[in-house]
């Protein structure tokens, strides 16, 4: 059985931090391209920052400098530091296992204060 299981979000001041994980189970993790998303209601789900299976990382222009991606494949894990966070970034955020076919986390809320 597959498992993605975000952890980390909360609320946080404008110009905070806050770092999101993933831990993955069920799948072969290293094999995968690792994705994290976010999702404000009555809007599509966007892409926030990618991981290749191969360490390449990719972000949306919006959080370009603040953001970061990262992965452990020894913890089956890959996290999301944000930083220099402003209330737009409220949303719920989820990762994604890509392979072909894809997997989806529950989803952790962050509310940034103005």
């Amino acid at each position: 059985q597959v498992q993605l299981v975000e952890s980390g979000g909360g609320l946080v001041q404008a110009g905070g931090s806050l770092r999101l994980s993933c831990a993955a189970s069920g799948i072969t993790f290293s094999a995968y391209d690792m994705s994290w998303y976010r999702q404000v209601p009555g809007k599509q789900r966007e892409l926030v920052a990618r991981i290749t299976s191969g360490g390449s990382t990719d972000n949306a222009d919006s959080v370009k400098g603040r953001f970061t991606i990262s992965r452990d494949n020894a913890k089956n894990t890959v996290y999301l530091q944000m930083n220099s966070l402003k209330p737009e970034d409220t949303a719920v955020y989820y990762c994604r296992a890509e392979m072909g076919y894809n997997y989806w986390g529950q989803g952790t809320q962050v509310t940034v204060s103005s």
